[in-house]
């Protein structure tokens, strides 16, 4: 299962995907965590020191590793130079496994202990000074996507993505490659502007949004979201002790998160798990095409000097079926 967690900046949605992360792990499932965010907080949210989430490898800087990886023999790719973030795999190309040892993950990702639960925590990289006015953020955010368009996952394996907020997510097709995008708001017409705006952009993708309300105070609060999204709300959030513990950076065992937030979490992987039975994978990798040829007629076949579109393999389709299926295995914690 692919999971976005999208909102405006400040509401609360690296916390709410931290929290749905404990949750997942906490049951012994698989997860691979990514933070896509601009102002990259899930490593904090998920208990490392500020040093230690500095020291997460960026995906952005191991993009030639990534590209050369997921190329594997896909005769239709002359070389990794010609892979730009939207590259669809073909036949020949190496597909990731959310439960596997790939060089991908050994350079990308690291492996928390969440209350002894592990979990792999990749991140895009922060935006640095040197990127100030000659870089776009999107760039940074490809490797993602790259690795999302390769990636084959099942009912009971999730990647969770904390998007970067706005509605910056719709710079690429990224936005189309999530099972469910859990949209977080607050109960402000501001809180509120972003999900008008996914709502919009999302309707002609079919992508699947609920919105979490949070930082919810009383039925004042929950009225307000139920008028302004209607059924799109599914659950709402409320003040917790926890949290406020874990943001001074004194958590405690995530059991004595409240039973009521508990509850909400328990919802939220609910929602998703029942969202699998839509998955479509011809319409997935239709959408990857799509948004592949986009890009390569706006600015990839300028910059890469190859006729991109030449990269789709028509009889093409990404799937389960594609890959052997793999006991569960839990990773052995490595150092953040």
């Amino acid at each position: 299962m692919k999971i976005a967690f999208v909102g405006k900046g400040g509401s609360g949605k690296t916390t709410l995907s931290s929290l749905f992360i404990r949750h997942l792990a906490a049951s012994g499932t698989p997860v691979v965590a990514v933070d896509a965010d601009i102002n990259q907080h899930l490593g904090a949210a998920l208990g490392l020191a500020e040093e230690e989430a500095a020291a997460l490898p960026a995906l952005g800087a191991h993009l030639p590793l990534i590209k050369e990886y997921l190329r594997g023999s896909n005769p239709r790719i002359a070389s990794a130079d010609t892979m730009i973030k939207t590259t669809p795999p073909g036949a020949g190309s190496r597909l990731l496994r959310v439960d596997e040892d790939n060089p991908v993950y050994e350079a990308c990702a690291r492996t928390l202990l969440l209350d002894g639960d592990p979990v792999r925590l990749m991140a895009t990289g922060p935006f640095t000074e040197s990127d100030l006015g000659v870089a776009c953020y999107h760039s940074k955010v490809g490797a993602v996507e790259l690795c999302l368009n390769h990636l084959v996952d099942g009912p009971d394996e999730y990647v969770v993505v904390d998007m970067t907020a706005g509605s910056d997510s719709f710079a690429s097709g990224m936005f189309t490659r999530f099972d469910m995008t859990f949209l977080v708001a607050e109960p402000t017409r501001k809180g509120v502007s972003v999900y008008r705006q996914y709502k919009e952009y999302a309707r002609d993708f079919g992508v699947s949004l609920r919105v979490v309300g949070n930082k919810v105070q009383g039925p004042e609060d929950i009225e307000f979201l139920q008028d302004e999204v209607g059924e799109d709300l599914l659950v709402t959030f409320g003040h917790s002790d926890w949290v406020r513990a874990m943001e001074r950076g004194r958590p405690a065992a995530f059991e004595l998160l409240e039973a009521t937030n508990r509850l909400a979490l328990q919802t939220l992987r609910d929602t998703a798990r029942d969202s699998y039975s839509g998955r479509d994978w011809g319409r997935y990798t239709e959408q990857m095409v799509h948004f592949h040829l986009r890009n390569a007629e706006s600015w990839g076949n300028a910059k890469t000097g190859a006729d991109l579109a030449a990269q789709v393999d028509p009889g093409f389709v990404l799937h389960e079926g594609l890959v052997s299926p793999r006991p569960a295995r839990r990773p052995a914690p490595q150092p953040a």
